[in-house]
């Protein structure tokens, strides 16, 4: 078994240096002074409340005394945080190497003069795609940025749809008359009935078209208008996935079925299937997974129509499941023609294949297409990924957490199922939502913080330096709250 605290003997082994910290000074344990949310944060609740509807808020953090891989609110309690900003946080609380990125003046002035990237870019910036960005892509040439996960999709799916009609019309066939005045009254053939697939339980993002591929939660989409896109069914396994491979297999194939089904009704319909979009781990909808042969097919149902293939790692990129992309676990014939990111990236945009770049200026455009300053925080997170072997952390304590989470499921089998997920990107069901957010509550008066998503599941959210004696204090807190259960 996990021990059962940080006591003073790792207590003293993290003073003197034999058991490494990637943080100075992080604290050695949770510590819980108040309620949380605790009187400080119940009162700017209510001033921001006044100001802005605050009924999401769950506590104000003190940011200034958070470090590592520990969240201090505004009533200083010290919280274990194993959500991070909801999967943002790469390395950490005020990681010295982050606060170092400003006292350089060239950063500095990138980042005050923040510059419309798409008209007036700084002349560091094509390094800086080349080698940041460029330096971590999943095989494609070519990278668009922008500023977050959603508008990231947003701007993928133009070009989803961009390239698609390019095909249809010829490679140097000019757009008709028709199609320019038509586009100006929302009309056909200048604004197509084309579509996108996407899947039940997805989480794409909440503005428009990102919203039209999200079906996670009924909050998100009530009383804003959508589209007529087809909507296919993500595959549901049964668990432990090494004794249901027969019935696994079997929904895989029955899911894939849907997908053609709905590509060849929409055909009929007049609304073809320009693209298909959809995460490796399906977040907000319950941390879904589907089969390496699952997301095989479904790029080769793709390319057999026509349509684009974009995966969405916008929660999943950037090192939590132990690979920097998810996708790469699914050992794909070839690159998906687009790939978003954002959250742990820092900032937002997609990587792409040169067949999904416009053909002229503006197509995908806004003003600040990015932002720069979040380009020099991207390149010192990287360096600290690689010169302290975050990847090999992550699995290593990946493997520990589930470990735990199995035993757990095996010492409370009425509480607890179906532990899943790669890395440290991990999730277990429980038994009802009601307790679900019981034990979330639970554990945060215990110091730590969790989060739920789908309809019961607990999911983790570390940081890439969450390490095994934090896997410990979490385990241990955990197995208590499950036993008051």
């Amino acid at each position: 078994m996990w021990s059962k605290t940080v006591g003073p003997v790792v207590q003293n082994a993290i003073r003197t240096g034999s058991i490494r910290t990637y943080i100075k000074g992080e604290p050695n344990e949770p510590v819980v002074k108040t309620d949380i949310p605790g009187p400080k944060t119940k009162q700017l609740q209510n001033e921001l409340n006044s100001i802005q509807l605050s009924g999401a808020v769950q506590l104000f953090a003190d940011y200034n005394k958070s470090l590592g891989n520990y969240l201090v609110d505004v009533d200083s309690n010290v919280i274990l945080d194993t959500f991070t900003q909801i999967s943002s946080i790469p390395i950490g609380y005020n990681h010295p190497e982050l606060l170092k990125v400003f006292t350089d003046q060239d950063n500095l002035k990138a980042l005050v003069n923040r510059p419309a990237l798409g008209v007036f870019p700084g002349d560091y910036w094509p390094g800086k795609l080349r080698n940041v960005l460029l330096s971590v892509s999943p095989n494609l040439p070519n990278v668009t940025t922008m500023m977050c996960g959603s508008c990231s999709n947003e701007n993928a799916y133009k070009a989803l749809f961009l390239t698609y009609r390019r095909k249809q019309r010829g490679e140097n066939v000019d757009f008709t008359e028709l199609e320019t005045q038509s586009c100006m009254v929302n009309q056909p053939p200048g604004a197509p009935d084309l579509s996108l697939m996407s899947f039940h339980g997805a989480f794409h993002g909440r503005t428009f078209a990102a919203l039209a591929t999200t079906h996670s939660k009924p909050i998100h989409k009530l009383d804003v208008p959508s589209f007529d896109w087809p909507v296919a069914s993500f595959p549901k396994y049964k668990y432990p996935l090494e004794e249901n491979v027969r019935e696994n297999d079997a929904e895989d194939k029955r899911c894939l079925a849907i997908v053609e089904d709905l590509i060849e009704t929409y055909k009929k319909k007049g609304k073809p299937v320009a693209g298909i979009v959809i995460e490796p781990i399906q977040s907000e909808g319950g941390d879904n997974e589907a089969s390496p042969f699952f997301f095989q097919q479904l790029q080769k149902i793709a390319q057999k129509n026509g349509a684009g293939y974009l995966i969405d790692e916008v929660q999943t990129g950037c090192g939590a499941t132990g690979k920097f992309w998810a996708h790469e676990h699914f050992n794909l014939e070839t690159t998906p023609d687009i790939v978003t990111f954002s959250k742990k990236m820092l900032t937002g945009g997609f990587f792409h294949t040169v067949d999904m770049r416009p053909s002229q200026p503006y197509r995908i455009f806004n003003t600040w297409m990015g932002d720069p300053g979040k380009i020099a925080l991207l390149e010192a997170v990287l360096k600290v990924i690689k010169q302290d072997k975050l990847l090999d952390n992550v699995n290593k304590v990946g493997d520990k957490l589930k470990k735990g989470l199995l035993g757990l499921e095996k010492e409370f089998p009425q509480l607890l199922s179906a532990t899943r997920g790669r890395g440290t990107f991990l999730a277990t069901n429980v038994a009802t939502p009601k307790l679900r957010d019981d034990i979330i509550a639970q554990m945060k008066k215990k110091g730590v913080l969790m989060g739920g998503c789908g309809d019961n599941a607990l999911r983790l959210r570390p940081s890439l330096i969450f390490q095994e004696r934090h896997a410990d204090i979490f385990l241990d807190r955990f197995r208590s709250v499950l036993k008051e259960n």
